[in-house]
């Protein structure tokens, strides 16, 4: 694929496939749920565009995937059982980064989030892939620090297998008393399943979120989280010792034995 004319592709894509109207119904369901999904019924990108990111990810995966088990105290010790592989090794992916500063990617997606969307986060925040691969695996109750995040879901178990999306928009991280159990108790829960190609914008510092863990070994769930900030993050200090996809020692973090 030339990457270098990614951007006039999918610009090209999107002005074919939305209306002005479809954007503000993607708008209003993106502020109420704090999450729209792109199905086979409405695509985000064409499909040569998600066959060469998965084959990426899965190349990336195999040379660089680091294992995580552990529980995170500031969301209330609630578990990452996973593989990872981290923001510095995805930067170098010429084909990943042209996309997440793609002017014409990120204008539409900021029509969708009615404000602009800015790829100007913290380097280990950039991007991230997740993979899930045995029982009871899983990506547990959570916010983010940043305001948005586009997943990829790049590789999908059945959903008998778990590894659905669950949300609860508009809600708060108070990363000293996160209350996640009461939150859950308070809301409702949406859950939202996944087959692979799927792709999901989700306000992530305000909608709790977590993925249903994996039922059986061999069940796979790779994702590729591209983050993006909004005004309000640009002077945003970084707080809590919490980044466990970086270092697994981070202060916040405590491994599962």
């Amino acid at each position: 694929m030339d990457v270098r004319k990614i951007d006039e592709t999918i610009g090209k894509f999107l002005a074919e496939n939305y209306t002005q109207e479809r954007i503000e119904q993607l708008a209003d369901r993106f502020f109420h749920k704090g999450v729209v999904k792109f199905d086979e019924n409405a695509r985000l990108v064409p499909q040569e565009i998600m066959t060469a990111v998965q084959a990426e990810a899965d190349r990336l995966v195999d040379e660089h995937k680091e294992r995580r088990d552990l529980l995170l105290r500031t969301t209330g010790n609630t578990p990452r059982k996973m593989s990872v592989v981290k923001s510095e090794d995805i930067e170098r992916s010429e084909l990943i980064r042209t996309i997440a500063t793609s002017e014409s990617f990120l204008g539409f997606l900021g029509r969708i989030a009615r404000e602009p969307i800015i790829p100007q986060v913290s380097t280990d925040e950039r991007y991230l892939i997740t993979h899930q691969e045995f029982k009871a695996d899983t990506h547990g109750w959570h916010w983010g620090d940043y305001s948005f995040a586009l997943i990829w879901a790049l590789r999908m178990p059945p959903v008998s297998c778990g590894g659905m999306l669950q949300a609860v928009p508009h809600t708060h991280w108070d990363k000293s008393n996160p209350r996640i159990n009461e939150t859950l108790c308070e809301r409702q829960i949406d859950t939202h399943g996944l087959v692979t190609g799927d792709l999901y914008l989700q306000r992530t510092d305000t909608t709790l979120h977590r993925t249903v863990p994996l039922t059986e070994d061999g069940a796979a769930r790779t994702i590729l989280n591209m983050t993006w900030a909004g005004e309000r993050d640009l002077d945003k200090p970084l707080v809590g010792n919490d980044r466990w996809w970086e270092n697994p020692e981070a202060k916040a973090a405590q491994a599962v034995k």
